[in-house]
C-alpha cells in the first residue's frame, strides 16, 4: 500500500500540532512508521486520504459499536444541527438520553453528562472525595482514566508507599494522594487500605482493563473490591468508558453482577461525538452543585449534538439487545481463528478476550496485569502490526490496546482479518 499522501500531511502537521498529532498514541510511535491519516468510513471499514481501505478495529477507540456513520446517528446529528449546534441552555433532549440511560444501567438513579471520558473520571474523584471527606485514592497499574493530574501517577519504591507523578506538570502534592495497586491482586489492595486506614476515598478501576491490552477480572476480583469498599467506607468507582453500553446493555456492572457506586461513561454514550458522563445512586449524585457542595460545571455539557448521537446509540442498542450476542460470537469466532493460525505458525501468543473486546499478546505465559502484559515482545507487535496494515487490516498502534469489534464486522471481514494474520504470522 501506499501512503504519499498521509506522509505529506503528517510532515505538514507536525509544523503546526505537537508531534502531527492531537493524542499521542495516534504518532505510531510504539510502532514506527508514518500515521495513516483517515478520510473516511463507513460500517466496518475506514478509507485513509491514499484511498486505501481497511478492515477497522480501533472503532475510534470503542464507541462505534454498531460500525462507521451507522446511520439513525449521522440523521439525528444533521437534524439537531439544523436548530443550532449549542445553547448553554438546557435542553429536552438531555432529560430524554438521562432516562433511557438510567433505565438501562443497574444501580444508577442519576447520571450527569460531560464532554469527555478524562472529564467523567476527573469528576467522580472528585465527587467521591467530597461525599466521603477523604483524600486518597486507588488506582491500577495499566488502568487510563485520562489525562487528569490524579490519575498520571506510576509506582513508587514497594508496595504500599506513594505513587509518583510519572508526567511533567503533576506535582508531589498531587501525586502522594494517588495510591497506586496491582491489578487483580487483592492482597497489595488489602495492604493498601491497611497503611491508610481511613483515608481512601475511593477505588477507580476499568472493570475490563483496555489499556494494556484487554485484561479480564479474575475470579472473585471484582467481588472483593466491592466488600473491602463496604467495610472501609470507600466508594468504588468502574470506569466504564470503554466498556459501557458495549459488554452488555448494562456493562460491566450487568456483566459481573456487581454494584459500582459510581460509573463513568464514554465513547458509546456519545455515538462517537465527544461526550462522558458519571452516574450514581441519588444520594452520591445528590452531593453535586447546585444541589450539593461539589461544584462542576462545563459550558457545552450536553451539548444537543452529542445527545442527538447518543440518544440514537443507546435507542439502537436497547431496542436489539441481541447485538451484544451478535458482538460476542464474532469475536469469539475472531479469537479461535488468530489463535488457530498463530498456534500452526509457531508464534507464542495469549489472546485475551472479554465480550467484543480482545487483544493478542506475544507471550505464551498468562496476561493478567500490567507487569505480565510488559512481558510481550513488542518486536513481534510491530512485525504484526504493519503487516497487518500491509494487508489492509487496521489494529490499534500499540501493543498496550485493545480491539474493539463493531457489529458492522461481517464473517467475511473475520475470515479477512484471519488469513491476514495467517500470512503475516509465517514471516516472524
Amino acid at each position: 500500500m501506499l501512503y504519499q499522501r498521509s506522509s505529506q500531511l503528517f510532515t505538514e502537521a507536525e509544523e503546526v500540532i505537537p508531534g502531527g498529532v492531537n493524542s499521542p498514541v495516534r504518532a505510531f510511535k510504539s510502532v514506527g512508521g508514518t500515521p495513516i491519516f483517515a478520510k473516511s468510513a463507513k460500517g466496518a471499514y475506514v478509507y485513509d486520504e491514499d484511498g486505501n481501505r481497511f478492515v477497522d478495529y480501533i472503532n475510534s477507540w470503542g464507541p462505534m459499536v454498531l460500525g462507521h456513520a451507522y446511520e439513525p446517528v449521522v440523521s439525528a446529528v444533521i437534524e439537531k444541527a439544523k436548530l443550532g449546534t449549542s445553547f448553554g441552555m438546557p435542553t429536552a433532549l438531555e432529560t430524554e438520553i438521562a432516562k433511557l440511560a438510567v433505565s438501562m444501567v443497574p444501580n444508577i438513579d442519576k447520571i450527569r453528562f460531560v464532554n469527555s471520558g478524562t472529564e467523567a473520571c476527573m469528576s467522580a474523584i472528585r465527587l467521591a472525595r467530597g461525599f466521603t471527606k477523604r483524600d486518597k485514592i486507588i488506582k491500577f497499574a495499566g488502568c487510563y482514566h485520562g489525562h487528569s493530574d490524579s490519575f498520571l501517577i506510576q509506582a513508587g519504591s514497594g508496595a504500599i508507599t506513594f505513587g509518583s507523578p510519572n508526567s511533567p506538570g503533576v506535582t508531589a502534592g498531587t501525586a502522594k494522594d494517588t495510591l497506586l495497586a496491582s491489578y487483580n491482586d487483592i492482597q497489595n489492595v488489602k495492604d493498601l487500605f491497611e497503611a491508610n486506614k481511613n483515608e481512601i476515598a475511593a477505588i477507580i478501576i476499568e472493570p475490563v482493563a483496555g489499556n494494556m491490552g484487554c485484561i479480564p477480572p479474575q475470579q472473585d476480583f471484582l467481588e472483593a473490591l466491592r466488600q473491602i469498599c463496604d467495610d472501609n467506607g470507600t466508594l468504588l468507582i468502574f470506569d466504564e468508558v470503554m466498556t459501557g453500553f458495549r459488554l452488555a446493555k448494562g456493562g460491566t456492572q450487568e456483566l459481573y453482577n456487581i454494584k459500582a457506586d459510581i460509573v463513568c461513561f464514554g465513547k458509546v454514550i456519545g455515538g462517537g461525538l465527544p461526550v462522558g458522563a458519571f452516574a450514581a445512586r441519588n444520594e452520591i449524585m445528590n452531593y453535586l452543585a447546585p444541589l450539593g457542595p461539589v461544584y462542576q460545571a462545563g459550558t457545552l455539557s450536553g451539548n444537543p449534538l452529542a445527545m442527538a448521537a447518543g440518544l440514537a446509540m443507546l435507542k439502537a442498542l436497547n431496542a436489539d439487545q441481541a447485538v451484544f450476542t451478535r458482538l460476542e460470537e464474532k469475536t469469539a469466532y475472531l479469537e479461535k481463528g488468530i489463535a488457530k493460525v498463530l498456534t500452526s505458525n509457531n508464534v507464542l501468543h495469549t489472546i485475551n478476550r472479554v465480550g467484543s473486546m480482545i487483544s493478542v499478546h506475544f507471550d505464551a505465559n498468562p496476561v493478567f496485569d500490567f507487569e505480565t502484559a510488559k512481558n510481550g515482545d513488542n518486536d513481534t507487535f510491530k512485525k504484526f502490526f504493519h503487516g497487518l496494515l500491509v494487508e489492509g487490516v487496521y489494529i490499534a498502534p500499540s501493543a498496550y490496546e485493545t480491539w474493539f469489534i463493531s457489529d458492522a464486522l461481517t464473517y467475511e471481514d473475520l475470515d479477512f482479518t484471519i488469513r491476514a494474520v495467517d500470512k503475516v504470522s509465517k514471516d516472524f
